[in-house]
C-alpha cells in the first residue's frame, strides 16, 4: 500500500488518505461480516440525506478488507473545541443540533438499538442480579425508531472550510431511542475526563430536544454496561460502576 498519509490508527484498523479518498483498512483477523455490516450501515444512513462521506467501494488491499469513502477536507469539531475554548458554547450548540438532526431521520433496515444493548448486557462482567435489573429497565424504555449514531462525539464531526459539518464513522449505527444515544455521548465526554463539557452537553441536549434530564439519566447504567463490553481496560472500572447504579443520583 502506498497512500499519501495516515489519518488515524485504531487497534483493529488504520485510516489512510489517498487523493480524494479515505481508505479504512481493517486488520487481517477482522471478520468479513463485520466489515460488510459497517459498510451496509453507512450506506443505509447515506440514504437519509445526512451530510456524511459517500461510500465508494468495499474491497481487499494486500489481503485486508477495506472500505473506501470520500475524503472530507476539514478540521474535527474536537480539535476546534480544543483550539478555541472561548467558543465552546457555540460549538456545543452546533454539536447538539447535528445530533438532533440525526435523530430526526429514519432508516428502517438498521439493526435495533434495544436488541444490540440486550446482547451487550448479557455479555457484561456483571452479576446476574444487576444484569436482570438492566434487562428489565431496558425493556421498560419506550421503543423508538430514530437513527442513532452510537458513537456521537466531536472527533467524529468534520467542519469543512465552507463551515459544512460532516458526520463520520457509522459503524455503530442503529435505530432506537434518541435518549440512549445522548446518554452514550454524555458517557464518552466523561470517559475523556471532560465532566464539565458532559454536563453542559446534557443540559443543552435536553433543552433543545425537550427531553427530561431524568429520562436520559435512566439510560446511563444501560449504556455503560453496553459500552463496558468493548474491552478497553482503562474504561471498564469506570463503566461498570455506572452499570451498577440502579437509580442515578
Amino acid at each position: 500500500m502506498d497512500f499519501e498519509k495516515i489519518i488515524a490508527v485504531r487497534p483493529t484498523k488504520t485510516v489512510y488518505k489517498d487523493k480524494e479518498f479515505a481508505i479504512k483498512v481493517f486488520n487481517e483477523d477482522y471478520k468479513k461480516s463485520d466489515v460488510l455490516n459497517e459498510a451496509l450501515n453507512h450506506a443505509r444512513v447515506e440514504e437519509t440525506g445526512l451530510a456524511i462521506p459517500k461510500i465508494i467501494e468495499v474491497k481487499k488491499i494486500d489481503g485486508k478488507w477495506a472500505i473506501v469513502t470520500e475524503y472530507i477536507e476539514g478540521e474535527t469539531l474536537a480539535s476546534l473545541m480544543e483550539r478555541k475554548p472561548e467558543k465552546l458554547d457555540e460549538y456545543l450548540d452546533l454539536f447538539v443540533n447535528l445530533q438532533i438532526e440525526v435523530h430526526s431521520k429514519r432508516a428502517p433496515l438498521l439493526n435495533k438499538l434495544k436488541d444490540k444493548m440486550n446482547t451487550k448486557i448479557s455479555m457484561a462482567d456483571l452479576d446476574a442480579t444487576t444484569r436482570y435489573e438492566l434487562h428489565t429497565r431496558l425493556e421498560g424504555m419506550k421503543k423508538h425508531t430514530k437513527v442513532c449514531h452510537g458513537d456521537f462525539n466531536p472527533s467524529n464531526i468534520i467542519i469543512t472550510k465552507d463551515n459544512v459539518p460532516y458526520i463520520l464513522d457509522w459503524s455503530h449505527a442503529t435505530q432506537g431511542n434518541a435518549s440512549a444515544d445522548a446518554a452514550r455521548t454524555y458517557l464518552l465526554f466523561c470517559l475523556a475526563g471532560q465532566d464539565y463539557i458532559a454536563n453542559k452537553y446534557m443540559n443543552a441536549f435536553c433543552l433543545k430536544s425537550d427531553t427530561a434530564k431524568q429520562y436520559v439519566q435512566q439510560w446511563l447504567p444501560i449504556v455503560a454496561a453496553s459500552q463496558s463490553v468493548k474491552g478497553k481496560p482503562e474504561e471498564r472500572e469506570f463503566l461498570l460502576k455506572w452499570a451498577n447504579v440502579v437509580d442515578y443520583e
